[in-house]
Formats: structure tokens, C-alpha cells, sequence
């Protein structure tokens, strides 16, 4: 599986170790991120990690910023982009399991590295279960085209 990753400059040595972990798992990894801690933009790097994971040259996608909050709002902006900002397995693994998600965003000024791995492993591990969940996934993508629902 192919991994976009993306963070701004308070994500550096969060997104590092999570580079680290992803690389000792066997994934492949394409860092669209900044690797210096010099103040920088985070919608600059969702719009990277989105396009990437829209365009299915990356099957998922990472962001960190402090908070995961500003970069989520950003990427989620992209039409296609189903992010959900992340702070522990549980609601890694709900997004997945009912809203399809293709990006996990995370703060890493307020989870730390382990708990970012146990997002990000339950993330890539778990599979979107369809079903009803499917019609919820398609009315969300109908407002992402600008429809109106009902």
C-alpha cells in the first residue's frame, strides 16, 4: 500500500517517526511534508496529500499539524477527500469502518508516537464495511458535487 504523508513545521518529528513506523511495516511512503521546522503553511501539504490520494497515486493519506484540526479542514476541501481527524484507534477505526475515509489527520501536539501508531495501523488496517454505510459515503460524496440532499 502506497502512503501519502504531509506536515507543516509543528509536525516535523511526529511525521518522522511516523515515516519511521510505516517504512518498518512494509509500506511504501511518498513524504509531501516539510522536513525543516521553519513556520510553513499546513494547507499547502493537505492540498499535496489529497490530490495525491485523489488521484490514486496514493491509496491513503497522513496529515499532521499541532493540532490535525487546520490541515484536516484543508485537505477535506479537495473534492474526493473524506479526512477525519484522528486522537485515538477508535474513531481511526469507525472512520474507516463507516465513512470510507481515504486520509487520517493527526496533531501532534496532542497525541503522542505511540498513540500516533495505533492510529495510523488501525487506519490502514481496517476496511470500509459498505453496506449501509455505503448510501451515508455516497450522500456525502453528492454534497462534495454540490448537490443537495432530499
Amino acid at each position: 500500500m502506497k502512503i501519502a504523508i504531509g506536515n507543516d513545521h509543528g509536525a516535523v518529528e511526529m511525521k518522522n517517526h511516523v515515516v519511521g513506523w510505516l517504512n518498518d511495516h512494509g509500506y511504501e511512503v511518498v513524504n509531501f511534508g516539510t522536513d525543516e521546522p521553519v513556520s510553513t503553511d499546513y494547507p499547502i501539504y493537505a492540498e499535496r496529500v489529497a490530490k495525491a490520494v485523489v488521484s490514486g497515486a496514493c491509496d491513503r493519506g497522513i496529515l499532521i499539524c499541532g493540532t490535525g484540526i487546520g490541515i484536516s479542514i484543508s485537505a477535506n476541501k479537495i473534492h474526493g477527500v473524506r479526512c477525519a481527524l484522528c486522537s485515538e484507534p477508535v474513531s481511526a477505526a469507525l472512520c474507516r469502518q463507516h465513512n470510507d475515509a481515504n486520509i487520517v489527520a493527526m496533531g501532534a501536539r496532542t497525541i503522542g508516537p505511540v498513540m500516533a501508531e495505533e492510529i495510523v495501523r488501525t487506519f490502514l488496517t481496517t476496511e470500509f464495511e459498505g453496506g449501509r454505510h455505503a448510501r451515508r459515503v455516497d450522500e456525502i460524496m453528492a454534497l462534495d458535487r454540490g448537490e443537495t440532499l432530499q
